[in-house]
C-alpha cells in the first residue's frame, strides 16, 4: 500500500522495498504525469509514493517519485525518466543527502485527548479539530517517524487517515549525484 493512499507501508512479499527517491522537473503541460507513470507501468517499477507541485516558474512542476527497484538498476531508472520529452531535470535524491517529509492527517479516538496530544506532540504534531471523543491531528515528519506516531496512535483508534507520500529536497551540504541528468 502507498504512503500517499494511508495506512502503514505494506509490501506484499517478504522482501522489505529498496525505496529510491528521484526529484523531476518537468513541463506543466497535460498528459506529462500520465507519460511518467506510463513509463513506470510498463518497466514493472512500483510507485510507492508520487508528490507533484508547480515551481515558481508556472511553467514547470516539481515531482518527487518514490520507487521500489529490488533488482533495477537506479541508473536505468533516470536513465528512462529523462528520454522523456517533457522532461528536464532528473536525480536521485539519497536519504543521507536529503531532507524528507510526509505529512499525515488523522482522525483519531479522543476520549482521552490528553493523552493524543502527548504523542503526537513527541512527532511536533497538533490537533486540528476535536469533539468530545474524537480529534484530528496532523503531524508533518521523517516518514519512518510517521510510521511510529502511527504505530503509537493505534491504541486510541485510528478511525480515518491519510498519508501524503514523501517529499524531499537535496540537503544543503549534498553535491549533486552521478545519477542527476540535465537535459
Amino acid at each position: 500500500m502507498s504512503g500517499a493512499q494511508g495506512g502503514s507501508h505494506v509490501v506484499s512479499d517478504s522482501q522489505e522495498p529498496d525505496l529510491h527517491i528521484f526529484a523531476a522537473i518537468v513541463e506543466n503541460k497535460f498528459g506529462v504525469l500520465a507519460r511518467i507513470a506510463g513509463l513506470f507501468s510498463r518497466r514493472g517499477f512500483n510507485i510507492f509514493s508520487l508528490a507533484v507541485a508547480p515551481t515558481d516558474d508556472p511553467a514547470y512542476s516539481r515531482i518527487t517519485i518514490v520507487v521500489d527497484v529490488h533488482n533495477t538498476d537506479v541508473t536505468q531508472i533516470a536513465k528512462q525518466l529523462d528520454k522523456l520529452i517533457n522532461v528536464i531535470h532528473i536525480s536521485e535524491l539519497h536519504p543521507t543527502d536529503s531532507v524528507e517529509r510526509e505529512l499525515m492527517l488523522a482522525r483519531v479516538g479522543a476520549v482521552d485527548l490528553a493523552a493524543v496530544v502527548d504523542v503526537i506532540s513527541e512527532y511536533g504534531g497538533e490537533v486540528l479539530d476535536h469533539t468530545d471523543d474524537e480529534a484530528i491531528v496532523s503531524v508533518s515528519a521523517h516518514p519512518d517517524r510517521l510510521d511510529r506516531c502511527e504505530r503509537q496512535l493505534r491504541p486510541f483508534g485510528l478511525h480515518v487517515l491519510q498519508r501524503t507520500g514523501r517529499i524531499a529536497l537535496r540537503a544543503l551540504d549534498a553535491d549533486e549525484p552521478a545519477v542527476g541528468m540535465a537535459s
